[in-house]
């Protein structure tokens, strides 16, 4: 019977294992994505010279900088890249409830949601700031 636990403990550990590796190669691709979009705002910044918005507007909404993105107004590819950089460590934080509830730790389950609700809260209160 104890060999049977173990049994069971150890392949949970290795699919906790593997949910931390598939959660770190996804935080790493969108950091590159985020970079590499970034990168291509500055890039459009350059050879157009200018943020693709005239007198010195910018969009302030998710919406408005969503449609410059596929625009491709500079200013917008730009902020496109920083806002998917913010919503990488949520992602994580995300993940993190889901593999909590599947170790079936609770606390950490609420303690995780809290961090999350905290994180989307801040995010739409930091906009209207």
């Amino acid at each position: 019977m104890s060999q049977t636990l173990s049994r069971e403990e150890q392949k949970q550990d290795e699919n906790i294992r593997k949910m931390e590796v598939t959660i770190s190669k996804l935080l790493r691709i969108g950091v590159f994505i985020s970079a590499i979009t970034i990168f291509i705002g500055l890039l459009l910044f350059v050879i157009s010279g200018n943020t693709g918005y005239p007198n010195q507007s910018y969009p302030t909404h998710t919406i408005e900088i969503l449609k410059g993105f596929l625009e491709l107004k500079p200013y917008a590819v730009i902020l496109t890249g920083l806002l998917l950089l913010i919503l990488t460590p949520i992602f994580r934080v995300a993940i993190s409830i889901i593999v909590f509830i599947q170790e079936k730790d609770f606390l950490f389950v609420v303690i995780t949601t809290i961090v999350f609700v905290i994180l989307i809260v801040s995010l739409f209160l930091g906009k209207a700031g």
